[in-house]
């Protein structure tokens, strides 16, 4: 199963991708498209053509998940626009927003605790 936490990294495909590539073919844009380790362990999100359903891949150390949406009506409406990126990295917060067809650019909450040097 998929646990996503704060800590992890998230990566958003910027482009639409084709949605008849399973695993591997994802796993090969990672490497190819997003110049990323498919092992990593990263999360890594794709949207399809028609901007109704969503992928997301991760390796858990002993093989890859692959989890679908697809809208039962309607179609995503935030996306980051197509420019010189190829990928845009999320926090876990901007995803689970994403994953409900939200902005994730209006959320906010509260900013990431980091250590304070002596």
């Amino acid at each position: 199963m998929i646990q996503i936490t704060p800590h992890m990294r998230i990566l958003l495909a910027v482009e639409p991708v084709d949605f008849r590539k399973g695993i591997d073919g994802l796993a090969a844009l990672c490497r190819t498209v997003l110049n990323s380790d498919p092992f990593s362990g990263c999360l890594f999100v794709f949207l399809n053509r028609r901007r109704t359903a969503i992928k997301i891949l991760c390796y858990d150390g002993q093989g890859f998940w692959m989890c679908q949406k697809r809208l039962s009506q309607g179609r995503f409406k935030w996306w980051p626009g197509e420019g010189q990126d190829l990928e845009k990295s999320l926090d876990a917060h901007e995803l689970q927003m994403l994953i409900w067809n939200g902005d994730p650019s209006y959320t906010r909450i509260a900013p990431m605790w980091r250590r304070i040097q002596a």
